[in-house]
């Protein structure tokens, strides 16, 4: 083989080549067969046949599971052979084998391997406790990555709550992603995480250990036991409640027969007064059933020699028993009768209530006309108290008028008057100016 290893990424396509020497010369007839296999993997065990080269006749045959994945490409004169997969997977991640025939030529070294890696990052680890977390207990922390070629190395940390890492208690161990924490106390709670990690990649995980102590485990138990104990008795009271309601329906259940209690009323100012059975009348009739029932009771109690007579007096012949349903069939067509009359009855009553119901809209409508009536005079009251109103503006403004003409008329004599006492004292000027002018006059005669 041209490699002794080879590493590739999962995904990626791989080439091997393998080199063979022959010790006698070969022929264009001679057939020569590569076969291209794999050995079992530490984890499935099986190996893999990946396929065959046929040079005469050409021929190469493809494993099935690797049809279509697989190509063997093969020169017989440059010997060498070279097999290609593509898309490799870890289940390809093993040591694969070049096992060269010759016809002929059994000496020398007729195979060889190389190792062919595939390389694939570890996975999400798992973080597990194992144990008990109580003080006193040895517990372990697991770190475990389903999946990482090559294997991933692991690696714990402890940090405390301000996120600051803090050492491991004594007599603490780690390997193969297992933490050893020996004599659990207080101390030993925290916060752990673990890395997971190879040349591809890596990943980690983290969990909250909290050790407490034994009590806290009692007190638990006990938690969990009343829980249980509560839910015993709820599920016994349902199972009575349901046993319960089954014997109720089993029993037979009993047909009452009440009458309708009519009432009094009035119709068009008639009164009309119905027969009312009260409540005590009832519960007589209740009381007499219990007394006919417990006297049946204590027939039926009697001797068996009774018993027997009473049921030979009720097998009878078959007249007897043709009477008897004759009268239990009579029985039932006057309970019929009388409940036809009952709903004759209710239809009667039914139509005084329509009736009443009727005359009451009629009334209904004689009410809104009187209302709408009242209400015409009132509309009238107030037209006929505006025109008042108007009147009595109207006597107003006369008696106003009036006063004021009665005070021209006033003024009309003060003017006339005015007008006499100076006419007045005109004619008392002219008396004096008379009686001047006679003096005058008696002057010049002197």
């Amino acid at each position: 083989m041209s490699q002794a290893s080879v590493e590739v990424a999962r995904g990626d396509d791989v080439t091997l080549t393998c080199n063979f020497k022959s010790k006698n010369q070969v022929g264009p007839n001679d057939l020569i067969i590569i076969t291209w296999s794999g050995h079992s993997d530490e984890t499935s065990g099986d190996k893999v046949l990946f396929g065959t080269y046929y040079s005469n006749p050409l021929k190469v045959d493809i494993g099935p599971q690797y049809d279509g994945k697989a190509t063997i490409d093969s020169d017989i004169d440059a010997k060498t052979s070279k097999l290609t997969l593509k898309q490799v997977t870890l289940k390809e991640s093993r040591r694969i084998k070049c096992y060269v025939q010759i016809p002929g030529d059994v000496d020398g070294k007729t195979s060889d391997t190389t190792s062919l890696l595939v390389q694939v990052a570890p996975s999400q680890p798992v973080c597990k406790v194992v144990g008990t977390a109580e003080y006193g207990h040895n517990i372990s922390l697991t770190c475990v990555s389903e999946e990482g070629s090559p294997s991933p190395t692991y690696k714990w940390e402890r940090y405390d709550v301000k996120n600051a890492p803090k050492a491991f208690p004594l007599k603490t161990t780690e390997k193969d992603g297992v933490l050893a924490l020996v004599n659990a106390s207080m101390e030993t709670s925290g916060y752990y995480i673990c890395q997971s990690t190879n040349k591809v990649g890596s990943a980690k995980c983290n969990m909250t250990l909290s050790v407490l102590p034994s009590s806290m485990n009692v007190a638990t138990i006990g938690i969990v036991a009343g829980c249980i104990a509560g839910a015993a008795v709820l599920i016994i009271i349902i199972i009575c409640c349901v046993r319960k309601q089954k014997k109720k329906s089993k029993e037979t259940p009993v047909v009452e027969y009440h009458d309708i209690p009519q009432k009094e009323y009035i119709e068009e100012g008639n009164v009309h007064i119905t027969e009312e059975r009260t409540d005590k009348a009832r519960s007589d009739d209740n009381g007499g059933g219990r007394d006919d029932v417990s006297v049946r009771y204590d027939d039926l109690k009697g001797s068996p020699e009774d018993l027997s007579v009473r049921y030979d007096n009720r097998k009878g012949s078959p007249e007897d028993l043709s009477v008897r349903y004759d009268d239990r069939k009579g029985s039932r067509d006057d309970l019929r009768d009388r409940y036809d009359d009952r709903k004759g009855s209710r239809d009667d009553l039914r139509d005084r209530y329509d009736d009443r119901k009727g005359s009451r809209d009629d009334l209904r409508d004689r009410y809104d006309d009187r209302k709408g009536s009242r209400d015409d005079l009132r509309d009238r009251y107030d037209d006929r108290k505006g025109s008042r109103d108007d009147l009595r503006d109207r006597d107003d403004l006369r008696d106003r008028y009036d006063d004021r003409r009665g005070s021209r008329d006033d003024l009309k004599d003060r003017y006339d008057d005015r007008r006499g006492s100076r006419d007045d004292l005109k004619d008392r000027y002219d008396d004096r100016r008379g009686s001047r002018d006679d003096l005058r006059d008696s002057g010049k005669c002197i």
